[in-house]
């Protein structure tokens, strides 16, 4: 599974951790430079704060998704982010 999570950026540390809690031992840190959504449009220049989003993008075995799961919606929950998730093919699976 492909696990995207959207999040203010200043909350990323903890994210990161709470994964890694739940045994995610790879991801990937992306900077979000802005976007639409229910709001409206926005920007890291305005509407999000000082320190823009973050998308924490990894990839996990389906049996492993709960976990996985269950630790981001405690860190994202109270906060702006969005989660989402896809059904993936890993190239390279020796390099996994």
């Amino acid at each position: 599974k492909r696990v995207e999570i959207t999040i203010e950026a200043p909350l990323t540390g903890r994210l990161t951790k709470a994964l890694q809690g739940a045994g995610v031992t790879g991801y990937t840190i992306l900077p979000v430079r802005g976007g639409s959504g229910r709001s409206g449009e926005w920007s890291r220049e305005g509407q999000v704060g000082r320190g823009g989003m973050h998308c924490v993008v990894c990839m996990i075995r389906p049996d492993r998704l709960d976990a996985l799961l269950e630790a981001a919606f405690a860190v994202v929950e109270p906060h702006i982010g969005v989660v989402s998730v896809t059904d993936a093919k890993v190239l390279r699976a020796e390099r996994f």
